[in-house]
């Protein structure tokens, strides 16, 4: 069941998350340490659970949904970006999904792999470990390189440090 997140700026001790007061969480929905939910993310998990592992960053306006009794799992240490629609089965470690993007039913995101910005995923499509896919549809462009993952990891790290900031209150509600 999912962790009830009180309406301000904290991250709950026992479990160690951050969740943005204005995200909706709402259904089965399980949320690891160090993960960072931004403002105006929908995660529900009311057809099917939706797992969020350790150190995941989901920025602003993000939508997580899933089909009926198919689990969306969303493995450690994933970036997405704004404005990515992730409703697919799986998205492997070390992955990032662009902003922008759309990930669609059963689609399965190996591991660190990268979703371009604006890409469209369609149903069924595996990525494979590695791969960066662009375009409409989404499509193999390269592998992921070196300095990808090392990007990916920079990003993720700095979210955990800004989550913590809001936490600490440097970023307190204007109203």
């Amino acid at each position: 069941m999912s962790q009830l997140v009180p309406m301000s700026y904290r991250m709950l001790e026992i479990n160690g998350f951050f969740v943005h007061q204005t995200a909706v969480i709402t259904g089965d929905v399980v949320i690891a340490k160090d993960a960072n939910i931004w403002p105006f993310v929908s995660a529900r998990g009311d057809v099917a659970a939706i797992h969020i592992g350790e150190a995941c960053s989901v920025q602003d306006h993000t939508m997580l949904h899933c089909q009926h009794n198919v689990t969306l799992e969303i493995a450690p240490h994933v970036l997405i970006g704004h404005h990515a629609v992730v409703h697919c089965a799986k998205v492997g470690e070390g992955s990032l999904i662009g902003i922008g993007a759309r990930v669609l039913d059963n689609a399965v995101i190996g591991q660190g792999c990268i979703v371009a910005a604006g890409a469209v995923v369609t149903p069924g499509t595996v990525v494979p470990d590695g791969k960066l896919v662009a375009g409409v549809p989404a499509k193999v462009i390269r592998d992921v390189s070196d300095k990808d993952r090392a990007y990916i990891q920079d990003v993720l790290r700095r979210y955990v440090d800004l989550a913590r900031a809001h936490v600490e209150g440097k970023f307190p509600p204007l109203f």
